[in-house]
Parts: structure tokens; C-alpha cells; sequence
């Protein structure tokens, strides 16, 4: 398993560094006489047809539907592997990140709540500030290298699993809307029509993408968001076939390096990019922006280590072997990185009449991110020793 945890650091790393490439990239041409090429780009009109299924969206719904639905079933196959044999096989194992979740997610949309309370638009972007970004806070911790202890970077990656986990049922109960029976039933047959292939023992992948395309439609036409359709086929998929073989293992590597290098970088291109042109400091210092910054910044940090510490003391979960509190903190604050999966909820708390909050929910995003990764980074890297355990 540390073998797999440290090529996966590896390739997160290099994709983070694109990541924000992409990010300062939207940022100039959104700020540039480009602005409006830009803009036209990403709202160019696309249709697919068959006879009377017609799906007509802009380019960057495709990318917000689509592209990052395979990134949701990439978030699936590894839930799905951590819950049955990795971090979170075992109730000793998954107690602590699990605790650290539920208070990096509370307090943040508390802290959220707290300075959006009198608006009932902008309430409903308390979900924004509760996600973690897991390609991103990954990649920052891997530029540590061997520094950082295996059982530390397990910790962040089971607490950024659990929360990203968490992030699908939030997605699921609170930004659904405007259902359709017909769709629903539809997508339910097609769940059993997949629970029937993993049950069957079937181990080819085009059978599950091909049931799995017909959920995808069936879901974005329900009025459910289309993501959840990712998750659902990533927990049909056999994680062991009869030969000892992992179907679901190798989809999972073949999607790390589309996730890291195309899906993440395209989306953070398509909405990163904030027009400044016409905001105000005003603006800037408005509830939205602030509620998500300090949500993320101090929010995530709060609550993790306030949760695991109550959890510790009263023995309902353990610090790994060889990790102190001292280690524990900084890695809290780089929880606060919201980034990509913040981004994505805030494109569904914002839409419609409340779209004009968007721009500034997104600074909010840049804002508390930046912070919480540099903080993070550095403060990590005062408490570690200078040579890594396998130096």
C-alpha cells in the first residue's frame, strides 16, 4: 500500500502544479481583452441528438456534467477501496479521519452560516466551504517528498476520501431539484442493471460504461445531479474478480492520469476564471467571499482538530503510531483547500437568479485555498524532520 500512496503523491504533485496553472491562465484571459473569446468559449452551445433525446448544453456544463462524472467515479473506486481493504477497511483505522470529516465539514458551513444568516439566497452556498480538494491538498502535502510520515499522508487521504464522500450525499439531499419520475425509474433500472452484472460476476468494464452511460443520462435528465451517476457505477464495479484480479483497481489507474492531467485542469480553466473588472473592494469583503474564506481557512482546521481531539481523549479513535498532534494541525489547515470540489458546489448553489453571487463565491474559493495551502505547507514543513523516514 505505500508503494501505491507514493506514486499516487507523485502524479498528484505534477498535477497540481497544472492545476493552478490552469487557474492563473482563466484568470488572466477572464481579465484581459480576451475576456470575451473566453466567455464565448465556454458557453458555446453543443447538442447531442437521438431521435427524441435531445441534450443541449453549453461547453462548460458538458464539462461541469460530464467530464466530472468520471471524476466522481474515479472518487468512487477509491471509496470503494478504502472501505474494503485500505484506510477504512477497520473501525481502528477509519475512526479517526472519520471524526476529522464530519468537523472539517460542520464548522465550515457554520462559520459559512454565521455571516450569511439574514439572506436566504446566499444561504445556500453552506456547502461550499465544507469540501477538500483531495488532488490538491495531496499534491501540496508531495512536495514534502519523503519528509512527510506514510501514516500521515494516509490520514489526509482517508479524512479527504470520507469528506469527499460526504460531499456526494450533500450534492444528493440538498442541490437536487425539479424531479422526473420517468428519469428516476429509469436510472433505477439502470442500477439494477448494474448490481446484476456485479452480482453476476461479470469483470469486462464496457458492459458497466455502457449501462453507466445510460444511467448518466437518465440522472442528468432526472433533475438529480448527473456527478452522483460516477459514484454509483464506481460502487458496482467488482473491486476482485474470481482470479484474483482487481477490475476495479485498473479503472481506477487508467482514470488517475485523465483526472490529473485533463479533467481537473479543464474544469479549473472553465471556472476559475473571474471577471475583476467590475468589483469592488465592497464586493470582495461581502458575506459570500468572507463566509467561504474563513470557512475554509479557519473553519476546516477547527473543526478537524477539534473533533479528533475530543475523539481521542474520550477513546473513540487513536493517532496513528508515531504521529503527534504538532503533525496532526498543519495537515488540518491544509483542509481548508477547497479548490476543485468547492468550485463544483458553488456552480450548484448558484444558479439561475443567484448566478451574480457566483464570481465572488469563487474568489472566496482562490482566497481560502491559497491561504490554507501555504500556511499548511510551510508549517508542515517546520515540524517534519529535515531527512524523511526512507531517506
Amino acid at each position: 500500500m505505500e508503494k501505491a500512496i507514493r506514486n499516487f503523491l507523485s502524479q498528484e504533485s505534477a498535477g497540481g502544479i497544472l492545476l493552478m496553472a490552469a487557474v492563473v491562465i482563466a484568470m488572466i484571459l477572464a481579465n484581459s481583452p480576451l475576456s470575451g473569446i473566453y466567455q464565448g468559449f465556454l458557453h458555446t452551445e453543443m447538442q447531442v441528438r437521438f431521435g427524441s433525446l435531445d441534450l443541449d448544453k453549453t461547453l462548460i456544463h458538458w464539462i461541469n456534467d460530464g467530464l466530472m462524472a468520471l471524476f466522481f467515479m474515479l472518487i468512487g473506486l477509491e471509496v470503494k477501496r478504502e472501505l474494503l481493504e485500505g484506510a477504512l477497511s477497520s473501525r481502528e483505522q477509519a475512526s479517526l479521519p472519520t471524526f476529522a470529516a464530519i468537523g472539517g465539514m460542520i464548522f465550515p458551513a457554520a462559520i459559512y452560516l454565521l455571516f450569511n444568516f439574514s439572506d436566504p439566497v446566499t444561504q445556500n452556498g453552506w456547502a461550499i466551504p465544507a469540501a477538500t480538494d483531495i488532488a490538491f491538498a495531496l499534491g501540496i502535502m508531495a512536495l514534502l517528498g519523503n519528509r512527510v510520515p506514510v501514516a500521515l499522508k494516509v490520514f489526509l487521504l482517508a479524512l479527504a476520501i470520507i469528506d469527499d464522500l460526504g460531499v456526494v450525499v450533500i450534492i444528493a439531499m440538498f442541490y437536487s431539484t425539479d424531479l422526473s419520475t420517468v428519469s428516476l425509474v429509469i436510472a433505477a433500472i439502470a442500477i439494477l442493471g448494474l448490481v446484476g452484472l456485479n452480482r453476476k460476476g461479470v469483470t469486462a468494464i464496457w458492459p458497466y460504461g455502457f449501462i453507466g452511460l445510460i444511467l448518466w443520462i437518465a440522472v442528468l435528465k432526472s433533475g438529480v445531479h448527473a456527478t452522483l451517476a460516477g459514484v454509483i457505477i464506481a460502487f458496482c464495479i467488482p473491486l476482485r474478480a474470481k482470479d484474483g484480479t482487481s477490475p476495479s483497481e485498473h479503472l481506477e489507474h487508467r482514470l488517475h492520469p485523465w483526472s490529473t492531467f485533463a479533467i481537473l485542469p479543464i474544469f479549473a480553466f472553465a471556472n476559475a476564471g473571474v471577471d475583476l473588472s467590475g468589483m469592488s473592494i465592497g464586493d470582495l469583503m461581502s458575506p459570500v467571499p468572507v463566509g467561504i474564506a474563513l470557512g475554509l481557512f479557519l473553519g476546516k482546521p477547527i473543526g478537524v482538530m477539534l473533533f479528533s481531539y475530543v475523539a481521542v481523549k474520550l477513546k473513540w479513535a487513536a493517532l496513528p503510531e508515531g504521529i503527534g498532534w504538532r503533525q496532526v494541525a498543519p495537515v488540518a489547515v491544509m483542509c481548508g483547500i477547497g479548490f476543485t470540489m468547492s468550485m463544483f458546489i458553488s456552480s450548484l448553489a448558484f444558479m439561475g437568479e443567484s448566478y451574480g453571487y457566483a464570481d465572488v463565491a469563487r474568489l472566496g474559493i482562490l482566497t481560502g485555498s491559497i491561504l490554507s495551502a501555504l500556511i499548511g505547507y510551510f508549517w508542515l514543513s517546520k515540524v517534519l524532520p529535515e531527512k524523511g523516514e526512507n531517506a
